[in-house]
């Protein structure tokens, strides 16, 4: 951590943590619209639950709970250095090739999300069905979407071109805060920058440094895959004031508290690493930020060490989540150069675990929910709590947890193990909606989390792409680290 680190208030914590993804905030104003529009390597080398097997009901929540809590140790058992440097995902990923027919039909099924939610007025999506406010993250998810939407043939190359191009004039010329960078949340279709849930008034409430690394990568994806858009691509970084994103190696981000701006340090291990390495492939110094070991302890949950930021909320003022999602798009979109893919094993691999004990099938991340609190984050372990599902301001709700459409369907194509493929299953018998893919299903209610989403339906898709191409996107699409001198920024 930064010396020049300053704990943001407790009320910001978030900022530190993950920065602008889609906060409590913006899920509660979203959602008190949107709910009332509602009608309703260790993996593969452990022994594997055959699929010829039928699902097993879960225990009851009490004796789950009580089984999460006895399966902490601490400390837990640390990956060592021989397995952070073999542990690498091969450009080949396991059941890579043409999709199955039912994977083409999900995919398409995940697009019909943005067919409702794009606004052709400025090429942003809507990160919420039906309501018009997005964020950096999930437009970087819609770009994601819509890449792999045409590689897939469900959009034809006409209405790429002409989407895409729109999407990268607004981002080359859309008001910023402060005349440096893209405001945390704009309204879709007009691109006045607002506050959460608040549509029609114009407020610049700052940037996110954690947001911006997830386009930094879709922009550079972008900008390799298709040569003529390339020029477009660079336009948006060069109109951004990009410098203000880092400093000393750490990545910054931005809030105004009662008038005043705050420049805070962004990130905890994860999404801290994941969104340095998309700033880096534009050439700023992230050093810090993406080192993976200097804060980093290990927890056995179910037996598993599972990767955890020793700078938690009582330290820091910042929650330090672990979470399914950073780890499957640093697979799926770098082939874990952000992160070590023997971290994302043992993530997995305590899921699974879980499963074995509790009958449950777990695949946990952050999302939006369908009810209050509206936004939470499904964790493993975090602020010395394991198996919490917590808001930003810590309040516990273990009731809501729920198992991730995107985390399920993530996991399968980055492992294509027994464990994951009963994920897979259980969402295509689950969690299909007609406007696209339900963000998950709750393991107390037994019923589907309808809330509907650019991320979700955006992280399905580039998931079935990189299942179909067999590479990391990046690598796919022949990104090339460094390779703009001309854009790069000494800071």
């Amino acid at each position: 951590m930064s010396s020049d680190f300053q704990p943001p208030p407790k009320s910001l914590s978030l900022l530190a943590s993950v920065g602008g993804l889609v906060t409590a905030v913006a899920a509660i104003a979203i959602f008190n619209f949107w709910s009332k529009q509602l009608t309703k390597t260790s993996l593969i080398e452990k022994p594997q639950i055959s699929t010829s097997q039928p699902v097993v009901s879960p225990l009851d929540a009490e004796t789950i709970a009580n089984l999460d809590a006895k399966s902490v140790v601490l400390p837990g058992q640390p990956v060592t250095p021989s397995q952070l440097t073999v542990a690498i995902t091969p450009y080949v990923a396991p059941g890579s090739g043409s999709l199955t027919p039912e994977e083409i039909t999900t995919a398409r099924q995940a697009w019909l999300y943005f067919q409702r939610n794009w606004n052709d007025e400025t090429g942003l999506v809507n990160s919420v069905d039906g309501f018009t406010s997005v964020t950096m993250w999930d437009q970087a998810a819609a770009i994601a979407a819509l890449v792999s939407a045409k590689e897939l043939n469900i959009v034809s190359a006409a209405e790429f071109a002409a989407k895409m191009n729109k999407t990268l004039k607004t981002l080359a010329s859309m008001p910023l805060y402060k005349e440096e960078l893209p405001n945390k949340v704009y309204n879709s279709k007009t691109l006045v920058p607002v506050n959460y849930g608040q549509l029609d008034k114009r407020e610049e409430i700052g940037w996110s440094a954690i947001d911006l690394g997830r386009m930094a990568i879709w922009l550079k994806i972008v900008g390799a895959k298709y040569p003529q858009l390339r020029s477009q691509t660079e336009a948006v970084w060069k109109y951004w004031q990009v410098e203000r994103l880092t400093k000393k190696g750490q990545m910054y981000g931005t809030a105004v508290v009662k008038g005043k701006e705050q420049y805070n340090q962004e990130g905890r291990l994860g999404y801290e690493n994941y969104a340095a390495y998309g700033l880096k492939l534009w050439g700023l110094h992230v050093k810090q930020a993406l080192d993976y070991q200097s804060h980093t302890n290990f927890v056995n949950l179910y037996g598993e060490g599972v990767p955890y930021d020793r700078r938690d909320y009582q330290n820091s003022g910042a929650n330090n989540y672990v979470l399914s999602e950073p780890y499957i798009l640093d697979g799926i979109e770098t082939g874990f150069q952000a992160l070590p893919k023997a971290y994302a094993d043992r993530i997995l691999a305590a899921q699974q675990a879980r499963y074995q004990a509790t009958k449950q099938l777990t695949a946990v991340t952050e999302d939006n929910l369908d009810r209050a609190p509206y936004f939470v984050y499904g964790s493993l372990f975090v602020n010395g709590e394991s198996w919490a599902t917590i808001t930003d301001t810590q309040e516990n709700h273990n009731n809501l947890r729920f198992l991730s459409t995107k985390a399920a369907i993530g996991w399968h194509v980055l492992y294509h193990t027994a464990y994951t493929n009963q994920l897979f299953d259980f969402v295509q018998t689950n969690l299909k909606s007609k406007d696209g893919w339900y963000n998950g299903f709750y393991e107390s209610l037994h019923q589907p989390n309808k809330a509907l989403t650019a991320n979700n339906n955006g992280v399905i898709l580039e998931s079935l792409l990189y299942k179909q191409v067999g590479q990391p996107l990046t690598v796919w699409a022949g990104v090339k680290p460094g390779s703009n001198e001309k854009l790069k920024i000494k800071n």
